[in-house]
C-alpha cells in the first residue's frame, strides 16, 4: 500500500498501521524520501534511488521517534547527493559491514601467527591480553577505525601498569603490521605509540647466597624438584626449557644439550655445552629415569609443569628475599661476566639473538678490569713503601 504526502510529524503520527501489509508513504517534496509503516506500528524512514547500473536500491535512515522527520529529510538529501555523485550508499554500507573488525583481527592473529610462531606460554599470554584488555575496549570496532589517537588513549589509561602497557603495545604493533600485510589497512596506527621506560631487575645471588641456596636444595625432600633448580642455575636456561627437556636432547658423552627450536624463545636450535657439575647431576638422574622427560609429572606421559610452591619453600629456607626463579638465569650470567667472560660469549650461552639483550650485564664486565688495573697499583705501592723504609 502506497501514498504520497508531505512527511511531517503530525502526518506521520496520524498514520494507522495495516493489520497485514506494510504501508509506504512517499514525501511529496523530496523525491525518493519515504517512510515505511509496519503492521506492528514501527515506522522507519528510508531513501530510494537508482544506482549507476540503473538498479533500484533502498537505504534505511532511522526510526521515527528516535529521529525527527526534519533530521531524516536532511539525511535523505545527503544520501541522494551522494547518489548524484555516482556513489551507492546501500552498497557502501554493506561493504563497511563486511570489513574486518578487531575481533576478526585477533582471531586471525592467534591462528595464523601466534599459534604457529610462539610458545604455548606466550600464546596463552597474548590470548589473555586480547581478551582482558584489547577486545574489551575495541571488540566491535573496525580495524580501519583504530587511529593513533586511540592508541595514545589506551597508553594513557595503562600508565599505572607500564610493563603491561609495553607488552600490549608490542602485541598490537604486530597485529596491525599483519593487517597492513593482509591489505586490511593502509598504515599501522601503533607505530607512533611510545613505550614506557622499563627498569630491569638487577637481582642476583652473591657467593654467600649461593651457598645458602645449595644447602637448602640438598635438604629439600623432593630432589627431583631440587635438580630442576640446580640445572636452572648451572645452565642459565629458561624454566620451560628445563621443565620440558627430554633425554633425547642430551648427549652425555659429548656433554652437549641440543635444545630443539620449538622449545626456545628465539625459535631456533641451540647447542649448549654442559659443565662437569651439570653432567654429574644428569648422569645420576639417568640411572633412575622412568620417562622420556628429565622431570616427569604426576600425569603419565607428561612433564612436570609447575614448581612455584616448592620454589617458595626452598627460597625461604635459603633466606632469599625478593628473588624470583628467573633470577637464577641472571645469577648464572652475572657470575660469568664478573669472572671475565665476554658479553658475546655469555650471550651465546644464554641464547640471546641480539647483543643488546646481554648488554644489561655490561657493568659487571668492569670488575675483572678493575682487578687487573689494581695489580700494578698494588705493586707500585709496595715498591714505594719498600724505598721509604730504606731511607
Amino acid at each position: 500500500m502506497q501514498a504520497e504526502k508531505k512527511l511531517t510529524k503530525r502526518v506521520i503520527e496520524s498514520i494507522n498501521p495495516h493489520k497485514e501489509n506494510e504501508i509506504l508513504i512517499w514525501d511529496r517534496e523530496l523525491r525518493g524520501f519515504g517512510i515505511r509503516v509496519y503492521p506492528t506500528g514501527r515506522k522507519t524512514y528510508f531513501v530510494q534511488y537508482r544506482n549507476q547500473f540503473n538498479r533500484t536500491r533502498r537505504k534505511k535512515i532511522g526510526v521515527h521517534g528516535i529521529i525527527t522527520p526534519e533530521q531524516a529529510r536532511e539525511q535523505a538529501k545527503a544520501l541522494l547527493g551522494d547518489v548524484a555523485k555516482g556513489k551507492d550508499p546501500s552498497q557502501d554500507f554493506k561493504k563497511s559491514q563486511s570489513k574486518p573488525d578487531m575481533a576478526m583481527l585477533a582471531e586471525n592473529y592467534l591462528e595464523l601467527h601466534a599459534r604457529i610462531n610462539k610458545t604455548p606460554k606466550n600464546y596463552k599470554e597474548d590470548k589473555q591480553m586480547l581478551e582482558n584488555i584489547i577486545l574489551k575496549r575495541w571488540k566491535n570496532k573496525k580495524v580501519e577505525e583504530i587511529c593513533s589517537h586511540d592508541a595514545q588513549l589506551l597508553r594513557q589509561e595503562m600508565q599505572h601498569t607500564p610493563y603491561m602497557a609495553n607488552r600490549v603495545r608490542t602485541l598490537l604493533n604486530k597485529m596491525f603490521n599483519l593487517a597492513v600485510q593482509w591489505k586490511w589497512i593502509m598504515d599501522n596506527p601503533i607505530k607512533g605509540m611510545l613505550k614506557y621506560q622499563e627498569h630491569k631487575r638487577e637481582r642476583w645471588l652473591n657467593d654467600y647466597e649461593l651457598q645458602s641456596l645449595w644447602k637448602a636444595l640438598a635438604a629439600y625432600q623432593d630432589q627431583n624438584v631440587a635438580n630442576v633448580i640446580r640445572l636452572l642455575l648451572l645452565t642459565g636456561s629458561r624454566r620451560n626449557e628445563v621443565l620440558y627437556a627430554k633425554w633425547d636432547q642430551f648427549d652425555l658423552e659429548k656433554a652437549v644439550w641440543t635444545k630443539p627450536a620449538h622449545t626456545t624463545k628465539q625459535r631456533r636450535m641451540e647447542h649448549l655445552p654442559l659443565s662437569s657439575q651439570t653432567l654429574s647431576i644428569l648422569k645420576n638422574m639417568n640411572k633412575i629415569r622412568t620417562s622420556p622427560y628429565l622431570f616427569p609429572g604426576k600425569i603419565s606421559g607428561q612433564s612436570l609443569k609447575n614448581i612455584n610452591k616448592s620454589w617458595n619453600t626452598i627460597r625461604k629456607n635459603a633466606g632469599l628475599e625478593n628473588f624470583r626463579l628467573h633470577d637464577l638465569r641472571h645469577t648464572h650470567a652475572s657470575h660469568l661476566v664478573s669472572s671475565g667472560l665476554s658479553l658475546s660469549i655469555v650471550g651465546k650461552l644464554l641464547g640471546h639473538s641480539h647483543p643488546g639483550t646481554t648488554q644489561r650485564y655490561a657493568h659487571l664486565a668492569d670488575e675483572p678490569l678493575r682487578k687487573a688495573t689494581s695489580l700494578f697499583g698494588n705493586k707500585l705501592e709496595s715498591l714505594i713503601l719498600e724505598v721509604q723504609g730504606l731511607e
